[in-house]
C-alpha cells in the first residue's frame, strides 16, 4: 500500500479510511495501521466508531478484517474516483444544448454533471436527487423539477410511489443515468429496489439515455436490475476500462466514450461545490 498524506485530524483519517475501504473492499487491521501510519489500537477505535454508523463492517476469525458497507453513503461515494467522475461529467456536457429538458438520476457522477452545467440557456431539469437539485440551484438554474417522494439514504435519492408517478409523467431530451453496477447479462443495476423503479421511469420517457459510470462498475452486479444494456444509447466512462469490455459495449450497438483522466486534464474544470 502507498502511504497517504497523513490526515491532520482523527475525523479526516476516518473519512479517508471509509473511502479507502470503499475502493478496496476489505483490508486487515495491520494493513490499515501501516497504510495510515497509526497504531492498530487506533484503527480498531476508528472502525468501532464507523461501524456504529453503518459505514464499515468488521469480520473476525483467522485475523481481523475490515470491509466496506454494501452501499457507502453519498458523502463517501462522492470521493471515490473523483477525478474520473469529474472528467466523465465534462464529456457529458457535449450532449446538452440550449432549450433542452435534462433528466439526471441520483448519484455522485450525475451530481458532478449538475455542478458543471454552464453556458446554456432555457434548460429545464428533472431529477429525484436533492443533491443534484441543490447543485443546479447553486449554479444559477431555476427550472428544476424535483420529483418528491420518500427520502432515502445512502444515495440521498427520492423514491416511492410519488417519485415514480412524477417521473413517469415528465419527458426529457436526454437522461444522464448513474448506476451502481453494469454486467452484460444482468444489465444496469442498483442496491435499492425503490431507486431502480424510479430510474426505469426516467428511462421510459427519455429520448436519449446516456449512462455515466467509472471503470470500477464494469463487470459488476448489484441487487436490483434497472434496465438491460440495450436501454442505453451511449456510455461515458473513463479510460481504465478494459479494451475488450469497450469492444463488447460497441458490439451491443452503444456509443462508448472512454475519457482520458489525468490531473492536467482537470485543471480547467469548474470548482466543485461542497455538499
Amino acid at each position: 500500500m502507498n502511504a497517504p498524506t497523513k490526515p491532520r485530524a482523527p475525523s479526516q483519517r476516518r473519512q479517508q479510511l471509509v473511502v479507502w475501504l470503499a475502493q478496496n473492499q476489505f483490508a486487515s487491521i495491520a494493513d490499515l495501521a501501516q497504510h495510515f501510519s497509526v497504531s492498530e489500537m487506533t484503527v480498531r477505535r476508528d472502525l468501532a466508531m464507523l461501524a456504529e454508523k453503518g459505514l464499515v463492517e468488521r469480520v473476525t476469525g483467522g485475523g481481523e478484517i475490515a470491509r466496506s458497507s454494501p452501499e457507502p453513503p453519498f458523502t463517501v461515494k462522492r470521493d471515490l474516483y473523483a477525478m474520473e467522475k469529474a472528467q466523465i461529467a465534462q464529456e457529458a456536457l457535449k450532449w446538452i444544448q440550449s432549450d433542452m429538458t435534462i433528466a439526471l438520476s441520483a448519484g455522485t457522477t450525475t451530481w458532478k454533471i449538475a455542478q458543471q452545467i454552464r453556458g446554456f440557456s432555457n434548460l429545464t431539469f428533472i431529477t429525484n436527487s436533492t443533491n443534484v437539485a441543490l447543485a443546479l440551484q447553486q449554479g444559477g438554474w431555476e427550472r428544476i423539477i424535483l420529483s418528491g417522494g420518500n427520502f432515502r439514504t445512502p444515495s440521498d435519492a427520492l423514491v416511492g410511489p410519488i417519485a415514480e408517478r412524477t417521473v413517469r409523467e415528465l419527458y426529457s431530451d436526454v437522461l444522464f443515468l448513474g448506476v451502481h453496477a453494469m454486467d452484460w447479462e444482468a444489465g444496469f443495476s442498483t442496491p435499492n429496489v425503490d431507486e431502480a423503479a424510479v430510474d426505469r421511469g426516467l428511462i421510459q420517457n427519455a429520448k436519449k439515455v446516456v449512462v455515466v459510470l467509472d471503470h470500477s462498475k464494469w463487470g459488476q452486479r448489484s441487487l436490483c436490475k434497472i434496465a438491460p444494456i440495450s436501454a442505453a444509447n451511449a456510455i461515458i466512462t473513463d479510460d481504465r476500462v478494459r479494451p475488450e469490455d469497450l469492444a463488447q459495449a460497441r458490439a451491443f450497438g452503444l456509443d462508448v466514450y472512454p475519457v482520458a483522466v489525468s490531473p492536467a486534464s482537470l485543471a480547467s474544470l469548474p470548482t466543485s461545490y461542497d455538499g
